[in-house]
């Protein structure tokens, strides 16, 4: 299957949400959406531990390394570094409205700089054996997003982008923190799908406030891609359970039991290389939102996980087994 159709949903890069521990727990539930790990800097792939930045497991694919970064010669070869490791897409920063972000020059302060971004997703293409995209918003501060956007996506269109995540917000740089720029300025659907009408030559995605497969699917009758963040996170078997069905496939799991025994194998396995239970348990938490036993399965693993082993993860699940039965 071709990356394009895998994006048809995908699980947003998320800055310390999204790592490998909560990747693999998208994958037990989605054999088909396409992943994104966190936000990873240029400049660290360049100078820093590059095998804990970059490593992965295997079964995490289909899945894609967001970069961030405003300086093409860096960003080329923080590209050709990332390549080594088979990435199934390099994915560009356009959207982080992050404080630490924009002192770095990057992230979404860069939709103020169009041709800065085209130089640098051409200095990636040049050496990415893999589809470089973008994420971006639909503007920043006092942009007009009907005037910004577009010039935007044409511009990218233009360097030879063919796919871009569009959040349908507007982030405000100075004013709004980082989460308040996840909440209050308002989503503008209708303007995100109206690009896809200019521009049907470009596989665009939504991405921005979408709760639910059922929401995803009405997004997905205009739309080539949904993007899902914050409630696959926190309600991972809601949006992931039966999110193959979007491809005409059967879930792998039938309900979110069955999920979190099939982790129970890794997380042995991570213990066993010395890793904490809370590395993994802490994505979680969320695993049996709105169903029996969801509290107690939460209540064993905040208190015990960060200093106990796999029985506490059993305790954990026979709350869930407990009220099941």
């Amino acid at each position: 299957m071709q990356i394009n159709q895998h994006s048809r949903l995908s699980c947003a890069p998320m800055m310390d949400w999204t790592d490998r521990h909560c990747r693999v727990l998208h994958r037990m539930m989605s054999r088909q959406a396409l992943l994104y790990t966190e936000m990873v800097t240029s400049a660290a792939i360049l100078h820093g531990d590059r095998r804990r930045l970059l490593d992965y497991d295997a079964v995490e694919h289909p899945v894609a390394l967001q970069l961030g970064g405003s300086d093409p010669a860096e960003l080329r070869e923080a590209t050709r570094i990332a390549a080594d490791w088979g990435y199934d897409e390099i994915n560009l920063n356009v959207g982080c409205p992050s404080d630490r972000v924009q002192s770095g020059c990057f992230g979404a302060v860069l939709m103020k700089q169009p041709d800065l971004v085209a130089d640098c997703v051409s200095a990636m293409m040049a050496v990415s054996p893999v589809e470089v995209t973008v994420k971006c918003r639909i503007g920043v501060d006092d942009q007009e997003p009907a005037d910004a956007l577009p010039a935007f996506l044409a511009r990218m269109r233009e360097a030879g982008v063919r796919r871009v995540a569009i959040h349908a917000r507007k982030a405000w740089l100075k004013g709004l923190s980082p989460r308040e720029n996840r909440l209050i300025p308002p989503l503008d659907y209708p303007l995100v799908h109206r690009m896809k009408r200019e521009f049907p030559d470009m596989h665009l995605s939504v991405n921005g406030g979408i709760g639910s497969l059922a929401e995803a699917r009405e997004h997905l009758r205009i739309m080539d891609g949904v993007m899902v963040g914050r409630a696959a996170y926190h309600q991972p078997w809601d949006l992931l359970g039966g999110a193959d069905l979007l491809w005409g496939v059967a879930p792998p799991f039938a309900d979110a039991a069955e999920v979190a025994c099939a982790m129970r194998p890794r997380i042995e396995a991570h213990l066993r290389q010395g890793g904490r239970l809370h590395q993994v348990t802490r994505h979680m938490l969320g695993l049996f939102h709105g169903r029996p036993g969801a509290r107690g399965w939460k209540r064993v693993l905040s208190e015990g996980a960060s200093s106990g082993g796999i029985e506490v993860y059993d305790a954990a699940l026979s709350q869930v087994a407990r009220l099941a039965a």
